[in-house]
């Protein structure tokens, strides 16, 4: 059955009687929200200048009518919850949840612009590669076993239990691109046989794919956003906001990592074909970001793990190595998917011109395998940064 979705007016007598504004006659509602998923409000007093957000979920995609689970509502309001409770302002405040409406009512972030966005200009801020990886330390290896006692992180998996959301992951990200079984990739012509040769018939490639998604599907480690690209952060001097955790579950923490590392890395990959005076500026916040989460996760272990059992040095370094590890080679899946699949970002779609679009392609699919088939031996940034730089 359809969920009663809120209309504009209906949204600003749900603000009043929940007595979110002292005055409420001057009050504005206006839809936001650009995704194919939720639908996203602000509303504003015209006096005070005061707004909220308003999010509410349906129980269908807007795009297909596809059915999609309206838990997904839940556990975005409980990620956020966790998040804030980890790192306070690194994610919207939460004022309100109606569990039977699907609404969570949360800080207007306004005052913060969309990072890929940001990126795609050139505004390169200081701190940011300070801030992306503080977010990754903070919100991870907080939310394991080695932090959280055994009953507390088992009801946590219980309560993240995210499956319509998981299997879009599993399957446009970690399946479609590599075995084209519904054939929705979108891929140029002038590309066709260099995907089938150097995507679909490399066995390799695509062994070491399934390790990651049999990962994915299993690897039960932290509490994860789920979709951290750079359209779900946002950034001004002050530092970033991380908006829509809706595909939030217990999964690998390097999915996260590596989406973060990936999405930074199309921007410098648009740079570079572009051969813009971006480059250098992109070039160190992919280093800087990639090392310094690094160093991070290796200080949270220290910090945040305490039972003297979990303290055994060899262990901290295998179990934060295959943190590494996972991060790179999903950020390897990232660049892959959003390249081939049927789900781009701006940097690619934006390159019209036919020859530098083809460039950025193989680029792209060359980086991508590189991160994915050497996962393992990649230690810090600068090899990241040399290898692309040298495509």
């Amino acid at each position: 059955m359809k969920s009663k979705l809120l209309s504009n007016l209906e949204i600003l007598d749900y603000v009043r009687n929940h007595n979110f504004f002292k005055d409420s006659d001057n009050l504005k509602c206006i839809e936001i929200g650009d995704g194919n998923i939720n639908y996203v409000f602000k509303v504003s007093d015209n006096n005070s200048g005061k707004s909220i957000i308003v999010k509410q979920s349906d129980v269908y995609l807007r795009s297909s009518g596809r059915p999609l689970d309206i838990n997904r509502s839940e556990i975005e309001y409980n990620a956020l919850i966790s998040q804030y409770k980890n790192y306070p302002g690194s994610v919207p405040k939460v004022y309100f949840y109606d569990k039977e409406r699907s609404v969570i009512i949360m800080e207007d972030i306004s005052s913060y612009k969309n990072l890929r966005k940001e990126l795609k200009k050139g505004n390169i801020y200081n701190h940011l590669s300070d801030s992306l990886s503080e977010f990754l330390k903070r919100t991870l290896i907080p939310m394991t076993d080695y932090v959280l006692s055994r009953k507390e992180k088992k009801l946590n998996v219980k309560k993240f239990i995210n499956p319509d959301l998981c299997d879009i992951t599993e399957d446009l990200v970690l399946t479609e691109p590599y075995f084209n079984y519904k054939d929705r990739n979108i891929i140029n012509k002038d590309l066709i046989k260099y995907v089938e040769q150097n995507i679909y018939e490399d066995k390799k490639l695509i062994c070491e794919v399934l390790k990651l998604k049999d990962n994915f599907q299993s690897n039960s480690q932290a509490l994860i956003h789920g979709d951290l690209h750079t359209g779900s952060i946002f950034v001004n001097e002050n530092g970033i906001k991380v908006i829509d955790p809706e595909f939030s579950f217990y999964g690998p923490m390097g999915y996260d990592i590596g989406n973060v590392w990936g999405n930074i890395s199309f921007a410098l990959a648009n740079s570079l074909i572009l051969k813009d005076k971006r480059k250098n500026a992109l070039n160190k916040l992919l280093e800087e970001t990639i090392d310094m989460t690094i160093f991070k996760l290796y200080d949270a272990y220290d910090k945040y793990i305490k039972n003297e059992y979990f303290k055994n040095e060899l262990f901290k370094q295998t179990y934060i190595s295959e943190v590494i590890a996972d991060s790179f080679g999903y950020a390897g899946t990232e660049i892959i998917r959003r390249d081939i699949g049927d789900s781009k970002v701006e940097e690619i779609t934006s390159l019209k011109d036919r020859d530098k679009r083809k460039k950025l392609d193989i680029l792209l699919i060359n980086f991508g395998k590189y991160l994915i088939l050497n996962r393992y031996k990649i230690k810090y940034g600068k090899e990241v940064v040399d290898y692309i730089n040298n495509l």
